[in-house]
């Protein structure tokens, strides 16, 4: 039986053990890698590269030849490679550009969440918690912060109550399309004013109908988002206009499951809401 075996070096390339007789005199910077084969100039010793280590007269490289016999000589000048001469040198340790969150923050390595805070970031809704998290979740985790779902303006004089905000257990109010004259401004202007939360609460909005439109258009295929008219649902007008199933509920929520797969990085939305997410982080984080 003809047992096929596998040859790392090739036909004949370990066969010869004579120095050439004939070489250029010019060396190639080369760096070493495992299982480079190369000639001693020398000697005329073939090897395979299979380490390097460092000696007390130096570092030198170690090949292993074809009845499996392992010598080492100093690393640089006097190796043949494919014949032609090299000045063999260690490989040059990369350096590593310190790692960034998806919001841009520096990445803190190997670094444990924090135990939660008395403080709370709140936003309207579960769309709105999961972009937040998808961008700035690791931030939040290193300073303890949670995001919760609010459910509506309507109920955050309610739940502020519940709360008991104070200097320690700070609240920051993320609203949809708080802009001038509309309920939800009015709603803000009152807790705003109430003496209860002077300085321990910050509701802030972006101007965005839905947190849909907060994702920037082209992030998601699109030239810009729909104009859909008052009175027809929001997000399946959306839908409907940018030709994704928009049926019911179900494709509502494929259809922001496939939104929030397009935002990867703080770049993907628009500066009114990120500016607006990282003020309330820094005043959550405050002290």
């Amino acid at each position: 039986m003809t047992v096929n075996t596998f040859d790392r070096y090739g036909p004949d390339v370990l066969a010869g053990s004579s120095p050439s007789s004939h070489r250029p005199t010019k060396s190639t910077p080369v760096e070493l890698g495992l299982g480079m084969v190369l000639e001693d100039a020398m000697s005329g010793y073939v090897g395979a590269v299979v380490g390097a280590e460092k000696t007390t007269a130096g570092v030198v490289v170690n090949l292993e030849d074809r009845a499996g016999k392992v010598r080492a000589f100093p690393l640089g000048p006097g190796f043949l490679l494919e014949g032609k001469p090299v000045d063999i040198t260690l490989p040059a340790k990369k350096k590593s550009a310190p790692s960034r969150t998806a919001s841009g923050s520096r990445a803190v390595g190997n670094a444990r969440a924090r135990v939660a805070r008395g403080s709370r970031i709140w936003v309207e809704g579960k769309h709105d918690a999961e972009l937040v998290e998808k961008i700035w979740g690791d931030d939040l985790r290193i300073e303890g912060v949670v995001v919760e779902p609010l459910g509506g303006l309507d109920d955050v004089a309610d739940k502020l109550a519940a709360f008991g905000p104070d200097k320690d257990h700070r609240v920051g109010v993320l609203a949809d399309h708080l802009v001038s004259g509309t309920k939800e401004s009015k709603i803000a202007e009152a807790v705003r004013g109430d003496p209860r939360y002077r300085d321990v609460v910050h509701i802030i909005g972006h101007p965005y109908v839905d947190i849909w439109q907060a994702v920037k258009p082209h992030a998601v295929g699109i030239r810009e988002w729909p104009v859909v008219p008052r009175g027809e649902d929001w997000k399946t007008g959306i839908l409907a206009r940018i030709g994704w199933p928009h049926a019911d509920h179900r494709d509502v929520a494929r259809g922001w499951v496939r939104i929030l797969g397009k935002v990867s990085t703080i770049a993907d939305v628009e500066p009114t809401l990120s500016g607006r997410v990282e003020e309330l982080i820094d005043f959550v984080t405050v002290g």
